[in-house]
């Protein structure tokens, strides 16, 4: 079967210093990672985070070593200002769930989360 791709979420937080904005978009995958199980992917200003089991079983583990319930994948967020970003984390829990906070200059944080179709 080939990999049914759809897009779950598209949302974007406006920057009114400059009128640009930040776009997240939402991916469903029937078969993400090298195990081709069902994920999602999440992607902003041309990265591509992909929540698959094996990659997510190792943020499971960085958070629990941590102590945390939120566990922020720094090396897939993007945090050069302290007043605009992008920042991606797994939250611990049944189900398990990616978190998006976005921040431009002139909005609030936005901050949206989303199920994964699979437990580690």
């Amino acid at each position: 079967m080939a990999n049914a791709i759809t897009v779950a979420d598209e949302w974007s937080v406006r920057d009114l210093e400059d009128g640009s904005s930040l776009t997240i978009t939402v991916v469903n995958c029937t078969e993400l990672g090298n195990q081709s199980l069902p994920g999602i992917q999440v992607v902003y200003m041309g990265n591509t985070i992909n929540y698959e089991p094996l990659i997510t079983e190792r943020w499971a583990y960085q958070a629990t070593k941590k102590g945390v319930d939120e566990y922020l994948l720094e090396d897939n967020s993007w945090m050069v200002h302290q007043d605009q970003f992008v920042k991606n984390y797994l939250v611990l829990g049944s189900p398990l769930k990616a978190k998006v906070e976005v921040k431009t200059r002139s909005s609030k944080v936005i901050t949206k989360e989303y199920d994964l179709p699979f437990e580690v």
